[in-house]
């Protein structure tokens, strides 16, 4: 097993071929993971969230659910999740200009400038930044619509296996927001475990 260590608000890459398991470990409970990933033939072609919940006529994925890109090829097959299971599929990835939007410093760090550093490390340009699947973020989606956010659930440990379908590049960002206590305090760290 190959452990990456993703420290408090920042993010890590990790390399995946075809049929590889990978665990998304909340380390030190309550933490939210931005997760993307990107087709490692044409990047251009990523996780798709809004296509995963067409293919899967899912707002929130269980395992056995195969996740697909924006050209609906399978990306990822949830393999297990020992967490309580709710993973938001509808926020946007927190940014410099959402951190203003909800009165929060620009330069506080974000999962947006996160990802587009790491990808411009591998070469890769971002033009438009995907939808990512944020795991272990409980958002709730109210009966008259609205969306209300709790503090993340997860306990320390708690984790969610992914079995790559293609080459990949799987992307985790610990996210460092404090808007609306997703992450129950302040921001801590989590690790993605290659388990083969």
């Amino acid at each position: 097993m190959t452990t990456t260590t993703i420290k408090a608000g920042t993010a890590q890459a990790v390399d995946l071929a075809k049929g590889d398991v990978v665990r998304v470990v909340n380390s030190e409970g309550h933490q939210v993971v931005d997760t993307w990933a990107f087709a490692a033939d044409r990047p251009s072609d990523h996780l798709s969230m809004e296509h995963s919940r067409s293919a899967t006529y899912r707002i929130l994925y269980q395992p056995g659910d195969t996740l697909v890109s924006a050209s609906f090829r399978p990306m990822l097959t949830i393999m297990d999740d020992t967490s309580p299971g709710i993973h938001d599929t509808l926020h946007a990835a927190c940014s410099a200009e959402s951190n203003v939007f909800y009165g929060a410093p620009a330069s506080h760090p974000n999962c947006q400038d996160n990802l587009k550093g790491v990808m411009a490390d591998r070469g890769v340009d971002l033009v438009t930044i995907p939808c990512p699947w944020n795991l272990f973020e409980h958002a709730v989606v109210q009966s008259d619509g609205s969306l209300m956010d709790e503090p993340s659930a997860a306990k320390p440990g708690d984790y969610v296996e992914l079995r790559a379908e293609m080459d990949l590049v799987l992307v985790c960002s610990a996210c460092p927001s404090t808007v609306g206590d997703i992450s129950q305090g302040e921001p801590r760290g989590a690790e993605i475990q290659t388990v083969g």
